[in-house]
């Protein structure tokens, strides 16, 4: 290993070597030199590890394990070891954040003591306080976004909504209407980033609407699809870019008899309208409405690799339709739960990510 023969080996050839090394091995490798540190972002290791040559996990959070979560490695289908993050990292009382969001490999958390929300990556270890917008501040609708173009976080308050863009790493304030503040029934459920919008499902009293906001204009506009009848719930559900979802509860005076999946259609003159694509079957819609007892506020969705995951805030366990295959399926509880967490259970989708930077 003498230095004056490896100290002349080409930038490029090391960091050729050293992408074949295991993600962990080498993310432990960094603290050696600021060099190897840095190779983190270069564009050979990064393809090398994309998101999809990395493991996809289901996170389970709940609020007696603030800090400790639950993983199901959807990839090799069992329940592999719990996630612990460090505080070494996180600036301000780490103690006491809450996991709010993740995306794309992003956490978005709360950091109540410093009055911030923080993004970090915690495969990176690369992380970014942001301030709230105003003082004082409390918000009761949050949606967090990240893409290839950076991150968003959106948030409303009982009178205004805010919107931060990472690629400015500044706040714009907005009005919206009264009734458009209510964006969704449940309080779980975020808002689904589709074609470069994000799009929000209405009830308010009245009959189901979806409204799209225009991250780039602040707009709120109302779709004019016209949605399925005797809807008791709506829950849209996105891949980010392809494909928009909607998974509903029909029946009648509130109560579902039966759970259905659509998909937005659009012909070539512009039209779009929802196709029915699938139904749950009966004997799996019939425990899915045991569990949430027809409070239809503690349901929400998410996407995760080709998966459709519906769940509940009062149940440990998660009803996923596969796209690929139109099959329904349960997600096994996890055996190291505890059994007297009867709620409070709150699923992400992580795919970590190398190149989500904050």
């Amino acid at each position: 290993m003498d230095p004056r023969i490896w100290g002349k080996l080409p930038r490029e050839l090391l960091e050729h070597i050293l992408s074949f090394l295991a993600l962990k091995t080498f993310l432990n490798l960094r603290s050696t030199c600021k060099h190897f540190n840095s190779l983190i972002f270069s564009p050979s290791f990064i393809s090398k590890h994309s998101a999809s040559s990395l493991p996809s996990f289901l996170l389970l959070s709940h609020p007696q394990s603030s800090q400790k979560f639950s993983l199901y490695d959807s990839t090799l289908g069992n329940w592999c070891s719990s996630f612990l993050w460090s505080s070494q990292f996180l600036p301000g009382n780490s103690k006491s954040s809450t996991l709010l969001s993740i995306s794309n490999g992003l956490f978005c958390l709360s950091l109540p003591g410093s009055f911030a929300f923080l993004v970090c990556n915690f495969l990176t270890k690369c992380s970014r306080k942001i301030d709230y917008p105003s003082f004082p501040f409390s918000f009761v609708f949050l949606t967090f976004v990240s893409t290839g173009l950076g991150y968003q976080i959106f948030v409303t308050t009982h009178s205004t909504a805010f919107l931060y863009d990472s690629r400015f790493h500044l706040w714009r304030r907005f009005r919206l209407d009264a009734h458009d503040l209510i964006l969704s029934d449940s309080s779980y459920q975020e808002g689904v980033y589709f074609n470069g919008s994000l799009y929000f499902t209405v009830s308010d009293s009245g009959p189901f609407s979806i409204l799209c906001l225009n991250p780039g204009n602040g707009k709120l506009d109302s779709q004019a699809i016209d949605l399925p009848e005797n809807l008791t719930f709506l829950r849209l559900v996105s891949d980010g870019e392809r494909k928009l979802y909607m998974v509903g509860g029909v029946g009648t005076n509130g109560i579902s008899r039966m759970m259905k999946l659509w998909e937005l259609d659009g012909d070539g003159e512009g039209r779009k309208r929802w196709i029915e694509v699938g139904i749950l079957p009966e004997l799996m819609c019939r425990k899915f409405m045991s569990v949430c007892y027809h409070t239809y506020e503690h349901v929400y969705c998410l996407w995760h690799r080709g998966m459709i995951c519906i769940c509940c805030y009062t149940w440990p366990e998660i009803l996923y339709y596969k796209v690929g295959r139109g099959t329904w399926h349960w997600l096994p509880k996890c055996p190291s739960l505890p059994e007297k967490w009867s709620c409070g259970f709150r699923w992400f989708s992580f795919l970590p990510e190398i190149s989500a930077a904050v």
